[in-house]
């Protein structure tokens, strides 16, 4: 779908690191880069993302414990269709272009007859109460790390210690 990609930073997974894939991704002009071994900070950022769904799959699963699998899809596209601050819009708009066009957007059906209409119904009742768990975990999340938030002011030429 989004063609074959640059850039690949695994772990030192055996599967990413066999001469398999070492040789196809060489064929296809795709580079490896490796993590340290027991360092997984060099691919925070796909960690922080994995968090994210993983948080949302368990606000779902407080209701709907026994078919997560089956939602998860409406857990990306939620995720996908949610603005993020570091992109100050939502990933689906960055990558295409344009708004996604959903069945939840959709103003007004009328009288007109929708083949699946009944899934169409719950995938938006699903949504909506994924959006809702997502809203109230994000609120949670800035309540913590408010608390250990601590505004120091600096002086300038004062010296400090950097991690």
């Amino acid at each position: 779908l989004h063609g074959i990609p640059e850039l690949i930073i695994s772990d030192r997974d055996l599967r990413m690191t066999s001469w398999f894939w070492k040789t196809l991704n060489a064929a296809l002009g795709t580079k490896l880069n490796f993590s340290s071994a027991y360092h997984p900070e060099m691919y925070g950022q796909t960690e922080r993302v994995n968090q994210v769904l993983e948080d949302m799959l368990r606000m779902y699963c407080i209701d709907q414990q026994y078919k997560w699998e089956e939602y998860l899809p409406l857990v990306e596209f939620s995720y996908n269709n949610t603005y993020h601050a570091s992109l100050k819009m939502v990933p689906f708009e960055e990558l295409y272009g344009r708004k996604c066009r959903t069945p939840v957007s959709w103003d007004n059906i009328e009288d007109r007859e929708v083949i699946g209409l009944e899934i169409l119904m719950e995938m938006e009742q699903q949504i909506k109460m994924i959006w809702e768990h997502l809203k109230e975990a994000a609120n949670r999340q800035k309540s913590y790390a408010n608390l250990k938030r601590v505004d120091r002011n600096y002086k300038l030429g004062e010296k400090v210690f950097l991690r």
